[in-house]
């Protein structure tokens, strides 16, 4: 009796023990996917930030306020041109190319020797 008892205060051990191998194992792996994550978001914030400093700044709203409220600086002449489809329609119109057969070879050498 006192081998059998060993035997399975052994096998209860030893299956504890695995179980805690494989729960360490998951710990790990999630630790690890977390890492990765967290970097993925700290480059992120850096480029967020990066873009916020250049929204932020006194040339980007210049530009802003030039291109999308039509301002501009005294002695400057600002031009208003058409929509691209409507210089596409007033612009003229250039036929496609057409493929016209190449010449003979006899043709040719006639041409080169006029």
């Amino acid at each position: 009796m006192g081998l059998v008892g060993s035997i399975a205060i052994f096998m209860v051990l030893a299956s504890s023990l695995v179980k805690s191998i494989n729960r360490i194992k998951i710990g790990d792996s999630v630790i690890e996917k977390t890492k990765v994550k967290i970097g993925k978001v700290e480059a992120e914030n850096q480029k967020l930030a990066e873009q916020l400093k250049i929204t932020q700044s006194e040339e980007f709203m210049e530009k802003q306020l030039r291109d999308k409220l039509g301002l501009a600086k005294e002695g400057e002449i600002i031009l208003v041109l058409p929509e691209a489809d409507i210089v596409r329609k007033l612009s003229p119109q250039i036929p496609e190319n057409i493929e016209a057969k190449p010449k003979p070879n006899w043709q040719k050498w006639i041409e080169l020797f006029k």
